[in-house]
């Protein structure tokens, strides 16, 4: 499997091509950049190997405690961590449930300090309301999150397809070298 650094220049190599294909099908700069930045921060920071003590892990700096429980319900490589859109799927939806819990704590804060009246109904509609009318955007957000998870995911199982295939030729070899020859009898 690659190394973390290998996963950064995959990510850093790959950035010009998915922002090149990006504008070309979308001819938008604003969604451009959006894809763009979510490949990188899915590369670098929010890709499938903060199922363990990674780079990727350790990038979250003083925040990296909120991927613990994360690392404790799946296993490395598996489905939820490694599958394409599963993956994903399921560190978002993680994520947003931290950032809910966020959410929580600074509207009671405010409520308290500035007396801001805002309640759970006016915040759920407006977050249907910007996915409706910004359709387009949260999918390009997902579409930059997901890619930056299957390039690092893809080259995982390339480089252990590799691997296996290497020893696989050399276990072949040792078969040819180690048959008994046979003799012919004499009659």
């Amino acid at each position: 499997m690659p190394s973390g650094r290998t996963h950064d220049r995959i990510t850093l190599w790959g950035l010009p091509l998915i922002a090149g294909l990006t504008f070309f099908q979308a001819h938008s700069a604003s969604l451009t950049l959006i894809v763009a930045g979510a490949y990188l921060f899915s590369g670098l920071m929010f890709g499938p190997d903060l199922d363990l003590y990674s780079r990727q892990y350790q990038r979250w700096g003083y925040l990296r405690w909120i991927w613990r429980p994360y690392q404790k319900a799946f296993r490395h490589r598996s489905i939820f961590s490694h599958g394409l859109l599963i993956g994903t799927t399921l560190r978002v939806l993680y994520l947003g449930i931290w950032l809910a819990f966020l959410g929580i704590f600074v509207l009671g804060v405010a409520h308290l300090i500035w007396a801001v009246e805002l309640s759970w109904q006016q915040l759920v509609a407006q977050s249907r309301r910007s996915l409706v009318q910004n359709a387009a955007e949260w999918f390009y957000l997902f579409l930059g999150l997901e890619l930056g998870a299957m390039s690092h995911s893809l080259s995982d199982w390339s480089c252990s397809a590799y691997k296996r295939l290497q020893q696989n030729r050399g276990k072949m070899k040792k078969r040819k070298a180690t048959r008994p020859i046979k003799l012919k009898r004499r009659r």
